[in-house]
């Protein structure tokens, strides 16, 4: 069973940047999308960001783009660099992963196999 593991949440000023990182961690797992997901209380989960590991490819929610840059540094890590953060950026966040036997939009919750526990993300104004 592929565990991720999420880090770099934390409290922050309107503003400011937070870096959040995820690792699988089965070495061998070969994830096609690692995706960062985010739920504020109350709302549903919402694509953040994606990353696509054969080519590279990202892909970005609108309310990002911009603002928000996703990297790959290993076939099983991703990063998101947060920067001009909002207080509407506030929410869990969520590491999700999936390799070639998943199908379907990237920026759907339901086509990922793992997931992270979380970390929060707190933008105050």
């Amino acid at each position: 069973q592929v565990q991720l593991v999420e880090s770099g949440g934390g409290s922050v000023q309107a503003g400011g940047s937070l870096r959040l990182s995820c690792a699988a961690s089965e070495e061998t797992y070969s994830p096609t999308y690692m995706t960062w997901f985010r739920q504020a209380p109350g709302k549903e989960r919402e694509v953040v960001a994606a990353f696509y590991h054969p080519t590279g490819a990202t892909f970005y929610a609108d309310s990002v783009k911009g603002r928000f840059t996703i990297s790959g540094e290993e076939k099983t890590k991703v990063s998101l660099q947060m920067n001009s953060l909002k207080p509407e950026d506030s929410a869990m966040y969520y590491c999700a992963a999936r390799n070639w036997m998943r199908s379907g939009a990237w920026s759907s919750a339901a086509t990922y196999s793992f997931w992270g526990q979380g970390t929060q993300v707190t933008v105050s104004s």
